[in-house]
C-alpha cells in the first residue's frame, strides 16, 4: 500500500506541476459555455442577432431553451467531445514518460510496474471525475444565470447521475488509449485511436449497430434521457454494458502486460 501511495503521489505531482491540468480544465469549460450560448440563442433568437451572437443568415437552433435540454447537452457532450479530452489526459499520463525520455528510469525503479500502472489509472480516473464535476457545477451556474425554465431538484439529481454514469462508461474505454500510448511510446498513436473510435461510434450509431460497439455506448446511454424530462428514448440492453466491461478488462490486461514485459533497454 505504501508503494502505491508513493507512486500515486509522484504521478499526481507530475500532473499538478504540468500546464496540462490547467489546459484540460479550460477545455472542459467549452461544454457548459457553449451550452449556455445555445440556450441564450434559443431563448430569444432576435435578441441574439442584435447582440451579434449569430449572423443574419444563421440557421436557428432547434429545440427548447430549458433545463432538461441544457443538462442533456452536457451529458451528450461528455460522451462525445469529452471522450477526446479524456483520451488526451490518458495519453499524457502514459505517454509523457516517453516524450520526456523518463520511461527507462521509471521502468528501472524498484517499484513493481503493476503498481506504477495502477497509480496512473487511478490518477486518470480521479482527473476525469474532477473535470466532470467541475463541468457540471459550472454548467449549473451558467444555466441559472441565463434564466431558463424547467428547473427541479429531481431533474438536477437525475441529470447528475446520468452525467457521472456517462463519464464512468467513457473512462472504462480509456485503458485501450493507455495501451496505445505505451506501445506507441508517445501521444500520437493513442490520440489517433481516440479519433478513430469516435468516428467508428458515429458510423455504428447511424447504421443502428451502436449498441454493439463499446465506444458508442456512452453516447447512447446519455441519449436515454430525452429532452423532455421523464421520458426515455433508445434504451440499450445489458449486452452493451457487458461489451464495455470486456473492453475495459482487455485494455487493463493489455496495458499491465506491456508494462510488465517492457524492454528497459529501449
Amino acid at each position: 500500500m505504501n508503494a502505491f501511495v508513493s507512486a500515486f503521489w509522484a504521478e499526481a505531482l507530475k500532473a499538478r506541476r504540468s500546464k496540462v491540468s490547467l489546459m484540460t480544465a479550460v477545455g472542459i469549460l467549452i461544454l457548459p459555455v457553449v451550452g449556455g450560448l445555445f440556450m441564450v440563442i434559443m431563448k430569444d433568437p432576435e435578441q441574439a442577432r442584435t447582440m451579434g451572437l449569430i449572423g443574419a443568415k444563421a440557421q436557428l437552433l432547434e429545440g427548447v431553451a430549458d433545463w432538461p435540454t441544457y443538462l442533456q447537452f452536457l451529458s451528450l457532450g461528455t460522451a462525445g467531445a469529452g471522450a477526446i479530452l479524456f483520451a488526451f489526459i490518458t495519453a499524457w499520463v502514459f505517454g509523457r514518460e516517453f516524450s520526456d525520455h523518463t520511461a527507462k528510469e521509471l521502468l528501472a525503479l524498484p517499484t513493481r510496474r503493476e503498481i506504477i500502472v495502477a497509480a496512473k489509472l487511478v490518477l486518470t480516473a480521479l482527473w476525469i471525475l474532477g473535470l466532470t464535476l467541475f463541468s457540471f457545477v459550472v454548467g449549473l451556474g451558467i444555466v441559472t444565470a441565463v434564466g431558463i425554465p424547467g428547473w427541479s431538484l429531481e431533474l438536477v439529481w437525475t441529470s447528475f447521475g446520468s452525467l457521472m454514469a456517462t463519464a464512468f462508461l467513457t473512462f472504462m474505454l480509456m485503458p485501450f488509449v493507455a495501451w496505445f500510448a505505451s506501445v506507441g511510446r508517445g501521444y500520437l498513436p493513442p490520440l489517433g485511436w481516440a479519433f478513430f473510435t469516435l468516428a467508428l461510434a458515429q458510423i455504428a450509431g447511424l447504421m443502428g449497430w451502436g449498441d454493439w460497439v463499446p465506444w458508442a455506448v456512452p453516447g447512447l446511454f446519455s441519449m436515454m434521457f430525452s429532452v423532455v424530462y421523464g421520458q426515455r428514448a433508445q434504451p440499450i440492453g445489458m449486452h452493451s454494458y457487458i461489451l464495455v466491461l470486456l473492453t475495459f478488462i482487455v485494455g487493463i490486461a493489455a496495458t499491465f502486460a506491456w508494462w510488465r514485459n517492457a524492454d528497459q533497454a529501449r
